[in-house]
């Protein structure tokens, strides 16, 4: 517990409008913000009742997540706690037992608005038919709550979070890979480095989980065995461009989706057929539109994320291929070319999370958050074998992204403190 919080070290900026949605089939496009009564015109242009059945539909989602916020954080550590009356009569309010999609049709007739409800599942990393409805608690985030940027970019929470850790005495140690990790009678004793041996009471990993276990930790004390990570659905991988563009592009805010009409063939090719996609449909980040720190004059910073299968073959021939495609698809969708101007140019991908970040099958999210890779069902914060080892991360519950690996240290330090006393 610091009394010292990380967003003191930077501006948040809401931004609004909150994002911009192209639509391929018709070549629409609907700017969805956070004005209640902007919304409300937009969707009773896309359906009948459109404003109604979204109020409707929101307020549940209002529900999910204020009711879900004790599930989030609370330390599942066997499976009767997770399987206990109250939180089944709890999951059954929360709809964790109904698959995301099915949910939404019961609040919606028209294929536009499933979409735009139903895209966030993408990076939970699962497909409407696999996710729990649970996570319609993160429409309330993106229309009641608002989307927060901090300026200067996503690196500076943990840039904050480094310069708390040195006020309160923490030492950093960049550039040095574990090599090896000592175990003796079932306990935790050191690491090894290129630097040497450095020895310690508790090992904390925020590695990827796969990696550390099956590489690093000793074979008689890994708490996994080769057979459950294959039976596990991996997130997907995002394909990534980082671009430079000597130019404006008026027809961008700094959030936009780009949604295919072949939504269905989209996430088979993410899910249940692992291939790389012909017609994907993906996000684009613009912060230059809301942040002048990131771009000089008159030009553009942008990041394109285009979710792909994990585990694909990632050719220098193949990113080129989805390059293209996407760079073509958003010029045509925005009217302006630009690929031309384009003065910096950056490709993430599988093998870069592997290089990177030691990612199982490259992926860019860990595991799926379906009904059975949820809670419990994810890889536990403490090693089941050795004493003194935790891991905390986007395997562990609560999942993936920034807020939940957070809440999940948070989950992990209390459980340390209760073992430690303090």
């Amino acid at each position: 517990e610091l009394d010292r919080d990380p967003s003191d070290y930077f501006d948040l900026k809401p931004i609004d409008p909150q994002y911009r949605v192209f639509f391929q089939e018709d070549g629409s496009k609907v700017n969805i913000s956070p004005n209640r009564k902007k919304n409300h015109e937009i969707f009773n242009e896309i359906e009948e009742n459109g404003a109604e059945k979204f109020e409707e539909y929101i307020a549940k989602s209002e529900f999910s997540y204020n009711t879900s916020m004790d599930f989030l954080y609370r330390d599942f550590k066997n499976i009767f706690q997770f399987f206990n009356p109250k939180l089944i009569k709890g999951g059954l309010k929360l709809h964790l037992f109904k698959n995301f999609h099915k949910y939404v049709k019961e609040h919606f007739d028209s294929d536009k608005m499933a979409k735009i409800m139903e895209y966030v599942v993408v990076f939970l990393g699962g497909t409407p038919e696999d996710t729990p409805a649970l996570y319609s608690l993160m429409s309330h985030v993106d229309f009641n709550l608002n989307v927060f940027y901090p300026m200067g970019g996503m690196w500076k929470v943990p840039h904050a979070m480094h310069k708390i850790g040195k006020e309160y005495g923490a030492k950093y140690f960049f550039n040095e890979p574990v090599e090896e990790v000592e175990v003796e009678n079932g306990k935790f004793k050191g690491i090894k480095t290129p630097s040497g041996f450095k020895k310690g009471d508790m090992l904390i990993v925020n590695a990827d989980y796969h990696y550390f276990e099956t590489t690093l930790v000793p074979k008689k004390y890994r708490t996994y065995k080769k057979s459950y990570w294959e039976r596990k659905k991996i997130a997907p991988c995002a394909f990534v461009i980082y671009l430079g563009v000597d130019k404006k592009i008026p027809g961008l805010m700094h959030h936009n989706l780009m949604l295919s009409d072949t939504w269905d063939n989209h996430f088979d090719t993410i899910i249940n057929n692992p291939q790389w996609p012909e017609n994907p449909s993906y996000y684009v980040c613009c912060p230059s539109k809301s942040d002048p720190g990131v771009a000089p004059d008159g030009k553009e910073n942008l990041f394109i994320l285009v979710p792909v299968a994990a585990g694909l073959d990632d050719t220098d021939k193949r990113r080129e291929t989805i390059f293209l495609r996407t760079i073509m698809d958003l010029e045509k969708r925005t009217g302006v070319k630009f690929k031309d101007d384009i003065i910096s140019k950056r490709v993430f991908s599988h093998r870069d999370y592997i290089k990177d970040y030691n990612a199982y099958k490259g992926t860019a999210f860990g595991l799926a958050h379906t009904l059975f890779q949820t809670a419990i069902f994810r890889p536990n914060h403490e090693s089941k074998k050795v004493e003194g080892l935790f891991y905390s991360g986007q395997y562990n519950h609560p999942g993936i992204g920034m807020p939940m690996t957070v809440i999940s240290s948070q989950i992990l330090r209390d459980r340390i403190m209760e073992l430690y006393g303090g």
